[in-house]
């Protein structure tokens, strides 16, 4: 029998898969880890202890708890949340902390000094993408002009999945659409790295090579082998960003296929025929060399959640809270009685893209309960959601079909509140693992046991969301897009010191 695996880090939590060559489970684990924030608007991750640390742990869960023989293993699939920014030194040790992706917002400065230098345009001409606090070329000149001697120590600039690829394999790599995020050092016309807009920010030699997602990137080393328990000799993919593996496990393949991932962000990709070309969206090439990729995400969603638990349902049972918390949501009706939640916990990024957005909580009176609250703030989430769509309907890209994946897809509220305020439906596969199993199916085509439909049959369409539309949403929506227009100017003023 043969068998494939894959791992996913996430934001607070890792998990893998192994799967047969039909694409069963044999075996699954996670592992959570934290989330660190130094200080406000900086997010970070340990990266020997979240990343490395974390696929040893899984990797050697699976295989001891499998109970297989880790050389029917025929490939290793690994994706990781980012993009992120983080110094190497010439062994691929690390310097510092992994700078995490959008949510990490240091780099304002950086970001309008390159701006100014280059113009939003042309950045955007080449580049395909806006700066905004999910490029990684902003920060890499924030390590530069904040952490000099860091950066001068720096061997190579890498993402989470390139460490742990290298970790495995010895060879610094880096697929071209996790790649595209490194504005404005990767030309999309060009598929390839450029110096012509910032000569300043970092020689482009220290930058992984460039491969696509499922080419092999080399072989399980001897010490590799040792710390994850897989063989020495096996293959390795290239990989790619978690948000682009979990669309792919659940058969976002084609054309205006577009995947909404229910996670600690809301994350969206959506393929389409061309390149789409908007300031509000994220553009790359997809994993496969002539698909494009348009992306979108909100700044803080599940995590949301769990702020909510921790902070205002203290009393209850952490491991039934969110049980509890849903049943006092269901008791207030569509639109919450009113309330209207802004879920800008970490600025926003699309369509907004303004770090100094605030959470919001409007409308309260004495009436209101916790389960108001919380049904308001799933809400919020649902209008920032739709907030994304409608910006796909004006560039001419709507959604064909609509692909639901995630943990919080197990949250109904959340999932009914975002078809009823969008009108749209949602489909969902008979697995909702995420990324992992992607992972190992993208592992699968990487070593030519499997091509792109496999997918389907792996993990073929289990059910739907219909929505329902209600007046309460129409109106709380237009609401919620005032909201944030009329007190933008006072939420950037809070953060003037």
């Amino acid at each position: 029998m043969k068998h494939y695996l894959g791992i996913d880090i996430g934001t607070f939590e890792s998990k893998g898969v192994l799967v047969d060559e039909a694409g069963g489970i044999v075996a699954q684990a996670s592992r959570p880890h934290r989330m660190l924030v130094p200080q406000p608007g900086w997010a970070e991750h340990d990266p020997e202890q979240d990343w490395w640390g974390d696929f040893c742990f899984i990797s050697n869960k699976l295989i001891a708890e499998s109970g297989i023989d880790p050389t029917s293993i025929r490939s290793v699939g690994t994706s990781a949340i980012g993009p992120c920014m983080l110094p190497v030194d010439a062994e691929g040790n690390p310097l510092m902390n992994g700078v995490l992706y959008g949510v990490d917002t240091r780099s304002v400065d950086e970001i309008a000094a390159l701006n100014g230098e280059i113009g939003e345009d042309r950045v955007l001409d080449v580049c395909g993408n806006a700066l905004t606090s999910q490029s990684v070329g902003p920060k890499i000149l924030w390590l530069r002009n904040k952490r000099p001697d860091v950066y001068a120590r720096a061997a190579k600039i890498v993402t989470s999945t390139t460490f742990i690829v290298q970790r495995l394999t010895g060879n610094c790599v880096i697929d071209h659409y996790t790649a595209a995020n490194f504005s404005p050092l990767y030309d999309v016309s060009k598929l390839g790295y450029t110096s012509d807009l910032a000569p300043g920010i970092i020689d482009l030699d220290k930058l992984p090579e460039l491969m696509w997602s499922t080419d092999v990137a080399g072989d399980v080393t001897a010490k590799a082998a040792e710390a994850t328990g897989l063989a020495e000799g096996t293959p390795v993919i290239c990989g790619t960003i978690d948000a682009s593996a979990e669309a792919f496990s659940v058969g976002v393949l084609d054309g205006g296929d577009m995947m909404v991932m229910y996670g600690s962000t809301i994350f969206i990709i959506q393929l389409t025929d061309e390149r789409v070309r908007d300031a509000r969206l994220w553009y790359a090439p997809w994993m496969f060399e002539g698909q494009h990729a348009s992306m979108s995400g909100l700044a803080t969603s599940g995590t949301l959640t769990h702020w909510f638990r921790d902070e205002l349902a203290k009393e209850l049972d952490p491991a039934r809270a969110f049980g509890e918390l849903a049943r006092e949501a269901a008791l207030s009706p569509a639109g919450a009685n009113g309330l209207i939640f802004l879920p800008y916990f970490s600025g926003e990024r699309t369509p907004i893209h303004d770090v100094s957005a605030k959470g919001t909580l409007f409308g309260l009176n004495l009436t209101h309960k916790r389960g108001d609250i919380y049904r308001a703030l799933i809400e919020g989430i649902a209008y920032g959601t739709n907030h994304i769509f409608e910006t796909y309907a004006e560039v001419g890209s709507p959604p064909k079909r609509l692909m639901a994946v995630g943990g919080g897809t197990r949250n109904k509220l959340w999932l009914e509140a975002t078809s009823n305020i969008s009108g749209l439906k949602q489909i969902l596969a008979r697995k909702t693992i995420g990324a992992s199993y992607g992972d190992a199916c993208l592992a699968a085509i990487g070593v030519g046991d499997a091509d792109r439909s496999t997918i389907t049959r792996w993990n073929p369409v289990e059910s739907e969301v219909v929505p329902v539309a209600d007046a309460a949403y129409a109106r709380n929506y237009r609401i919620f897009k005032e909201l944030y227009l009329s007190t933008k100017h006072l939420m950037a003023e809070l953060d003037k010191t």
